[in-house]
């Protein structure tokens, strides 16, 4: 029996307030257990939550990114659940009111060698309290529990079941957690929980449009493990079932070490929560004057950049949609860019080329951002610029590139390039004269190889072109000595 796959996600942004959603206790990670929960956070007596505003404005800034409507009145609701890291026995949520409706996130990723695209469909998106944490290691067989993120604003984000494999999902979380960190609401931190994602995952026998029983996989903090983790519940759905047995409804863990997932508990249902409206808090009432601010208050999105650079400088769909995965990359690009001036199309392209290979290598290798980048926008058009016109071939940009990296001067000074490749003496060799002689001199040097061509053997012509690249010590033209060379080897 063949098999349709079913995936929504449920995903976490906390989001990146000075404060928590209710109180005034610091978000900071990494403080001392319990150094950042108040008398509120602790849920003792008396206490009063108070909503933060600022949490309210990163939902608002998502709901426009994303094209949804945002409520004019929304209301938090108590979610009743019994757990030693929840004090109050409830977490304050949104259910049937959330401040994001609908909206959508186009998705466009690599697979196969193909660009593939997608849209999203986003049900809902709602404001809620993290709850603390148990602490299981160092504590002589007993629980400690952590109350730092008690009360650290989350925003969860939840789609319908749209997506249909494990490679579409991660591009999903992919497109989502570079959208949060790019419009400033998310660091974006998946190691410290700052986004994480729950799978719920089905399958249906292909062409059935009833849905499947699901499995929810809880807390996945890396794109990788969302990966492997749905791949192996997949698996284990249609095993069961292909067994003559059934799937349950039922919340999973991802065991990273052994690769798979395991039962943790009965899925609840809504009613098993109890939800109802929570009296101390009044009804959340976000004005058009507030949207309107917030709107005005945007960067450029990441939609909006990816048409442009396609319409604007000619990269392909892929090519810009990596350009914009994150807000450091676009803006280093963008930078370019302009550096770049009037450059055509071929000179984006080769700009483009250079940011998401060379560049992006040797920022991830050494672990730091494109801001923080040795090689300024400036130097590197300056760079593309003497590539594209000739000056000095691919293989030399690379070394000058290196030499630049290297000495890691904090001075935007787009002049060095230049002066490497005159100090240097690394202009490309194009005039025709003199690249006949050495062309020449290679074929009267190779008659082997020479020989071997006329034959049929291909390599051999590389060979030969790599022979006159050794003797002018990589600065000859390649694609003239390429055209040397086949007129030559024709007479």
């Amino acid at each position: 029996m063949q098999w349709e796959v079913v995936i929504g996600l449920e995903t976490h942004a906390q989001l990146a307030t000075r404060s928590k959603i209710f109180s005034g206790a610091a978000t900071r990670f990494g403080a001392e257990p319990n150094t950042q929960a108040c008398p509120l956070d602790l849920a003792l007596p008396g206490t009063l939550p108070v909503m933060n505003r600022a949490a309210a404005e990163c939902a608002i800034r998502f709901g426009l990114a994303v094209g949804a409507e945002i409520a004019p009145r929304s209301v938090f609701a108590r979610k009743n659940y019994f757990y030693p890291d929840l004090p109050k026995g409830y977490q304050i949520s949104q259910y049937e009111l959330p401040v994001v409706v609908g909206g959508s996130l186009d998705v466009v990723w690599e697979e196969g060698g193909e660009t593939r695209h997608k849209t999203v469909q986003l049900t809902r998106a709602h404001l809620e309290e993290d709850a603390g944490k148990s602490l299981h290691e160092d504590f002589h067989g007993m629980t400690g529990i952590d109350l730092n993120r008690a009360g650290t604003p989350l925003l969860e984000i939840v789609t319908e079941p749209d997506m249909r494999s494990a490679r579409e999902a991660v591009a999903y979380a992919r497109t989502l957690h570079a959208l949060v960190v790019w419009l400033g609401i998310c660091d974006g931190n998946m190691q410290e929980g700052s986004f994480r994602c729950d799978a719920n995952v089905s399958v249906r026998p292909l062409g059935q449009t009833e849905l499947g029983t699901r499995s929810e996989i809880k807390n996945l903090n890396s794109f990788r493990f969302l990966e492997r983790a749905i791949d192996f519940e997949v698996r284990r759905q249609i095993e069961r079932i292909e067994d003559g047995g059934r799937v349950v409804q039922e919340t999973r863990l991802y065991d990273p070490d052994r690769d798979e997932t395991r039962s943790m508990r009965s899925k609840e249902d809504a009613h098993d929560y109890r939800y109802f409206p929570d009296p101390d808090l009044p009804t959340l009432v976000i004005e058009p004057a507030w949207i309107a601010a917030v709107a005005a208050s945007l960067p450029e999105l990441p939609v909006a950049m990816r048409a442009r650079l396609m319409r604007d400088h000619g990269l392909g769909e892929y090519d810009a949609a990596v350009l914009t995965g994150s807000r450091d990359v676009a803006q280093y690009f963008d930078a370019v860019l302009a550096a770049l001036g009037a450059a055509g199309p071929a000179s984006a392209k080769l700009a483009a080329n250079w940011v998401s290979s060379d560049l992006a290598a040797a920022v991830n290798r050494d672990g730091i951002g494109f801001a923080d980048c040795p090689v300024k926008p400036e130097q590197l058009a300056a760079l593309v610029a003497r590539i594209a016109d000739g000056t000095i071939s691919g293989k030399i940009g690379k070394e000058i590139f290196a030499t630049v990296y290297a000495a890691k001067d904090t001075a935007a000074d787009a002049g060095v390039i230049d002066r490497i490749i005159d100090e240097q003496g690394l202009r490309q060799i194009s005039d025709p004269s003199e690249l006949e002689r050495i062309v020449d001199e290679v074929l009267a040097a190779n008659p082997k190889s020479v020989e071997e061509f006329r034959a049929g053997k291909d390599k051999a012509f590389n060979a030969l072109i790599g022979q006159a690249m050794k003797a002018t010590r990589g600065k000859a033209n390649p694609q003239q000595v390429s055209d040397l060379l086949r007129r030559k080897l024709a007479l």
